[in-house]
């Protein structure tokens, strides 16, 4: 059984193993870079390790790309009022994969 780890990056948790590669939030790095994420909990089999509130930096990733993800469009209407606006938003994200949990 390999290791599990839920890392907390952006706001979010992610349950990541090592080898897996996570769509994560955006990161300030380039690509290739190497990046320790903030740990919440490793699973070894029947072993627990759970942080109060956290592990420490023990889950080290690979920066493979940043980009934007697909464009989403919001619309605000009001009815009766002649009111309606549109605009579009392109969520910036980084993928890593993960290397190593120690």
């Amino acid at each position: 059984m390999s290791k599990i780890a839920v890392i907390k990056t952006g706001g979010k948790q992610y349950k990541v193993k090592e080898g897996s590669i996570v769509k994560i939030e955006k990161l300030e790095t380039e690509s290739g870079k190497k990046v320790k994420l903030d740990t919440l909990l490793i699973a070894d089999g029947s072993k627990i390790e759970l942080g109060k509130p956290s592990l420490g930096e023990k889950v080290e990733a690979e920066v493979l790309e940043t980009g934007k993800d697909k464009k989403v469009t919001v619309v605000k209407y009001k009815s009766k009022t002649r009111y309606k606006r549109t605009l579009g938003h392109r969520q910036p994200f980084t993928t890593i994969k993960v290397l190593t949990i120690a």
